[in-house]
Order: structure tokens, then C-alpha cells, then sequence
């Protein structure tokens, strides 16, 4: 037997609400010193060795920041976001597939046209030539 079917909520119990004001404060803090920023904070985003960074500093740190890297930035190259360009994958095999197919049609074998050849067929193939 349900013991809370027996008693309706609306005849026993009450619902309260609270009517609240809620207030966020949103701080920026000087990742380098912990200082707060008054609103000065600069998001600063840099990447070495394959890793992206963000940090958010004071105008004064950024700039510190900035005259550290100068040197460097002054003497490097700009590289591409998008890293070294894919190489298309090859059948691997530098065999002429088309000959392949036309050969095993020929000999009878069953071979689909298009996709890979199976290794067997490209071993007959390959022995008989």
C-alpha cells in the first residue's frame, strides 16, 4: 500500500517559495601577481611547442609579457594553424588495378570494380606476369 497515496499534496502539505535577487560578481585575476583587475584584464594567448596557452594579465604584464617574446617573435616565421597538409594515402601496392581486373575477368575470377583487390589476385597476378 503507497502511503503517500493516502494523503493528497494538496490538502496536507504546503509549498513555499522564496522570491531571492542573486548578484554574480565576476573578478579578473592577474594570473602572474593574483592582483584583481579592474576591468583592465587582457586575455593573452600564445602556443609553444604544439600547446596553446591563454593567461590573463594586467596591461603592464602583457606588455612585460609581449617584450619577453619579442625577441623571438622578431627572429621566427608565422606558421600555418592548420599544421602540415595530409598526405593522400596510396593503394600501396603500385600495381595497375585496372590491368588487374581486366586480367581476372579474363582468367574468370571474380573481382569487384571498384575498392581493393584481394591479395590473392594481385599475387596470381603478379606471379603469371
Amino acid at each position: 500500500m503507497d502511503l503517500l497515496a493516502q494523503f493528497p499534496a494538496n490538502r496536507y502539505s504546503r509549498e513555499y517559495t522564496a522570491n531571492m535577487a542573486k548578484r554574480v560578481i565576476e573578478q579578473f585575476v592577474d594570473d602572474l601577481d593574483g592582483s584583481v583587475l579592474d576591468g583592465d584584464a587582457e586575455t593573452v594567448r600564445f602556443a609553444l611547442d604544439g600547446t596553446s596557452y591563454e593567461i590573463d594579465l594586467s596591461p603592464k604584464n602583457a606588455s612585460a609579457l609581449r617584450s619577453d617574446f619579442e625577441k623571438y617573435v622578431s627572429a621566427a616565421r608565422k606558421a600555418s594553424l592548420a599544421g602540415p597538409p595530409r598526405r593522400r594515402r596510396s593503394s600501396g601496392s603500385g600495381t595497375d588495378t585496372a590491368a588487374i581486373r581486366e586480367w581476372a575477368r579474363a582468367k574468370g575470377i571474380d573481382v569487384p570494380s571498384r575498392g581493393r583487390l584481394p591479395k590473392s589476385v594481385i599475387d596470381a597476378y603478379g606471379a603469371e606476369s
